[in-house]
């Protein structure tokens, strides 16, 4: 059964998830965005505003004490509250091109320059800087950044979670596929036993007839050998075994314990069993199980890509 989902519960997280926070004060308006996808191990890449470089490492130790695996990304939008700033003349530069103006006026005879068209020249006007911020008004700054972050990573988590959800009734439903098609096979094999009994026993018979010299005791070996090859029962017992293996791993799964890994390589062994299985079936029937069991392991395997 799939683990149920509440306090104390266990649930497996998935590695989509998606989340935002925002925040203000009374000079600028901020976003963070966090996006998560499905990765082999913790990826962050952090975007962030020029002269907001400082909250980048933060950031990404915040992500890696919430996550252990995906490809995390992060982004940081910061808008001023004010439309314009300011305009303040730069002084500097416009006595300097006054100075070469006249220059120019007086060795060429050109017209002397409209106050208009100085101030269009680039840098003579300048956005005003408000100052720099007080450390202490950086500090609190920072603080409430990081507030919203934190804030943006828990939902990002819980994004995850959700999504964890979902997937694990449908990796459920994968395991009960396989379950039920194992379960299908054991008794396929049974009879194939038999089946294959018979078959090799008639063609022994009939090349012992036609070669006298085979004793009745390398007779029986042979049946015994070719009916020990066509015997799976061994791979179900380990497909089994890997069965109780998957539902103890959807139940074990946590934020401390992920599974994902182990996971993958358990839908590796499952593949090798049902490819085994398949080459030493003798019987169109067990066959064909056996190809559906490795179609259902493939799909388990596809969602298990995106489990943390």
């Amino acid at each position: 059964m799939v683990p149920k989902n509440g306090a104390g519960g266990n649930l497996i997280a998935s590695m989509t998830g998606y989340a935002r926070a925002q925040g203000s004060d009374d000079r600028r308006h901020w976003v963070w965005e966090a996006r998560s996808v499905n990765g082999r191990n913790l990826e962050i890449r952090c975007r962030v505003p020029p002269g907001f470089d400082r909250l980048e490492n933060p950031a990404r130790a915040a992500v890696g004490g919430r996550m252990k695996r995906g490809n995390v990304s992060l982004t940081l939008t910061v808008t001023s509250e004010r439309q314009t700033k300011p305009l303040a003349i730069n002084r500097a530069l416009l006595a300097e091109l006054a100075t070469l103006v006249e220059e120019v006026r007086k060795s060429t005879g050109a017209a002397p320059p409209s106050a208009d068209g100085l101030l269009r020249v680039r840098g003579v006007i300048e956005e005003e800087d408000a100052g720099q911020e007080t450390e202490e008004a950086l500090a609190t700054l920072d603080k409430a950044l990081q507030a919203s972050l934190d804030e943006a990573l828990k939902g990002l988590v819980v994004s995850r979670a959700a999504e964890g959800k979902a997937l694990a009734a449908v990796i459920d439903g994968h395991v009960a596929e396989i379950e039920a098609l194992c379960s299908r096979a054991t008794e396929r094999a049974l009879a194939q036993i038999g089946t294959v009994r018979a078959r090799f026993e008639a063609q022994l018979a009939e090349l012992l007839g036609r070669v006298p010299a085979l004793s009745e005791e390398r007779f029986a070996q042979e049946v015994a050998l070719l009916v020990g090859k066509a015997d799976v029962r061994e791979e179900l017992d380990r497909l089994n075994a890997h069965i109780a293996q998957a539902r103890a791993l959807l139940a074990d799964a946590r934020a401390d314990n992920p599974v994902g890994r182990k996971f993958d390589f358990l839908c590796q062994e499952f593949n090798r069993e049902a490819n085994t299985l398949c080459s030493k079936s003798a019987d169109i029937e067990l066959t064909r199980i056996g190809i559906d069991l490795k179609g259902a392991v493939e799909r388990m395997r596809e969602q298990v890509q995106n489990v943390e």
